[in-house]
């Protein structure tokens, strides 16, 4: 649909800035918003389609390119940028590196040189529906009937969209959320997302911020039908990427039956539940659940990419009950399959029980030093980021911290949000900002925090240099304007629970300790500009 409304594109047109497309629906998606096709010509060698996917980028991909063309270094090049935007564990590859060059992992029987079964060797099937079963920890064994392989959760992503979905035909999915999404959805099955609108203000039935709500689903659902939007699924994501949350089972329940009342599927990512760092943080999958309100609805994602910090290594992994839904995912399978080889080695990988049923380098010592190294760093960040007076939200999952930035913002805007990024990148320090997320209020960015701390103290050093020469402009600007106060449309940071600690389960939302007081109180007090207004200078 959304293809057929741009015109300009096929033999008559020659440049994008001719194409028209309807005004879009505020809650839906035909050309999602960080395409920029401002001054780029249409090429003769390619479909309507095919220009459309060229200008299909965002900050995250501009970043990206040019982070890998000037990629720090310490020895060759101690200038470069340093990577805290793309979503990797680097802390772990000692560990990999020592586990994946071990004789098990060498293999080549003429099985694996062959053509498998699409949906991936039965042996890996079997080894996944067994990993699942225990760290999930299922009530009862998982089959490897319900397991398909593909080469990464964006393939997942693609595969899945287009068997559930007719293009045009959208998808529920709450902001912010991995950008990358869109782009698996989008670009192959012209399938559409429909946001639901999440903020920071802790209003309502709402007990933190950012929290995804069975009202504000009921809300976003029903505008996008009174539009003429057909909704098939809803994504969640859980931990959640950027925030970091995790969902309660009451929570998981919850969403669940929603999508059961309207009879949507729900497609869970759960591809960071190995990555929950702090023992007071617990992890429900949906696998792990008694009784799923719609099992033949419901599709669970996983991956070793995240929780083994391998993304080099495309492995992601579909459980679903519903065997024309896997079907259906395995006959595209042929275009996105994991190498006979690679499928051994992730199989080895994930069987590496030794004489107990419990897998013992897994358990024992990778995960154990994984969490450890995760949890040292996010401290690093965070105590960082408390002595800077930044707000954020303060969760134990994945490898990014949420942070609010919105008082670097003098009118508030996306604009604004889109230079302050790109003044990080100019410092050498590649950030993503909210919009690469769809997050509706600007001036929030993720950092990755999961690297090593050489690169972290010196991408703290640039974040915190562009900062401080942010906040002289601003206090400049303001000297040279005294009588105009702050644009309404700027948030006070301080009017709201943001800087908050560990994950809480609702029913024990009110328990907040001494110590997070404190903190709040703190936070309170850095984020205050009445120092900063009233000088020893001022006073003289």
């Amino acid at each position: 649909q959304a293809l057929s409304e741009i015109e300009g594109m096929g033999g008559r047109g020659n440049n994008l800035q001719e194409m028209r497309v309807r005004p879009l629906a505020k809650r839906r998606v035909d050309v999602p918003s960080f395409c920029n096709p401002s001054g780029f010509q249409r090429s003769p060698y390619l479909s309507a389609r095919g220009n459309f996917a060229n200008i299909f980028q965002g900050s995250t991909e501009e970043g990206y390119k040019a982070y890998h063309a000037d990629k720090y270094d310490e020895d060759q090049n101690p200038n470069g940028i340093i990577n805290f935007g793309t979503s990797e564990n680097k802390l772990c590859f000692d560990l990999m590196s020592k586990r994946l060059t071990q004789a098990d992992m060498y293999l080549m029987d003429p099985s694996l040189l062959q053509y498998p079964d699409w949906k991936g060797h039965l042996f890996l099937r079997e080894e996944v529906a067994r990993f699942l079963t225990y760290y999930c920890k299922a009530p009862a064994p998982l089959k490897a009937e319900n397991v398909i392989v593909l080469n990464g959760c964006g393939s997942l992503f693609s595969a899945l969209a287009t068997v559930l979905c007719d293009p045009g035909e959208a998808v529920l999915i709450a902001t912010p959320f991995y950008g990358g999404i869109t782009q698996s959805i989008f670009l192959y099955g012209n399938v559409k997302l429909v946001y639901v609108y999440l903020d920071s203000k802790i209003t309502g039935t709402s007990t933190r911020p950012f929290q995804l709500t069975v009202e504000k689903l009921e809300k976003a659902l029903q505008d996008a039908r009174a539009e003429g939007v057909t909704v098939r699924a809803l994504i969640l994501l859980n931990p959640q990427n950027p925030l970091g949350d995790i969902y309660s089972l009451s929570e998981l329940r919850d969403y669940l039956e929603f999508a059961k009342r309207h009879e949507l599927h729900v497609i869970v990512d759960e591809i960071y539940m190995l990555s929950v760092f702090d023992e007071s943080a617990t992890f429900h999958s949906v696998l792990g659940m008694d009784r799923l309100p719609d099992p033949q609805r419901t599709h669970v994602m996983w991956g070793i990419t995240k929780d083994f910090a391998v993304s080099g290594i495309r492995f992601g992994t579909l459980y679903t009950e519903n065997q024309d839904v896997a079907n259906a995912v395995a006959s595209l399978c042929y275009f996105h399959g994991v190498c006979g080889p690679v499928q051994h080695q992730v199989a080895q990988l994930l069987r590496d029980r030794g004489e107990s049923v419990v897998p013992y380098w897994i358990n024992q010592v990778y995960l154990r030093a994984n969490h450890a190294r995760l949890k040292a760093a996010h401290t690093y960040v965070t105590d960082e980021l408390k002595t800077l007076g930044v707000p954020f939200l303060n969760r134990n999952a994945g490898f990014f911290v949420w942070i609010d930035f919105r008082k670097y913002l003098k009118t508030g805007t996306f604009e604004e949000e889109l230079l302050l990024w790109k003044r990080f990148l100019d410092n050498k320090v590649l950030l993503s900002c909210g919009k690469a997320f769809e997050c509706s209020e600007p001036g929030w960015f993720r950092i990755i925090f999961a690297d090593k701390t050489h690169r972290l103290q010196l991408g703290m050093q640039r974040i915190r240099k562009v900062l401080e020469e942010r906040e002289q402009e601003i206090l400049a600007e303001e000297k040279e304007q005294p009588c105009q106060s702050d644009q309404d449309g700027k948030a006070d940071s301080t009017d709201e629970v943001i800087f908050v600690s560990r994950h809480q389960d609702p029913s024990c939302a009110s328990s907040s300790s001494l110590g997070d007081l404190i903190g709040l109180l703190q936070q309170q007090m850095r984020s205050s500009d009445w120092l900063q207004k009233n000088t020893a200078e001022q006073f003289a």
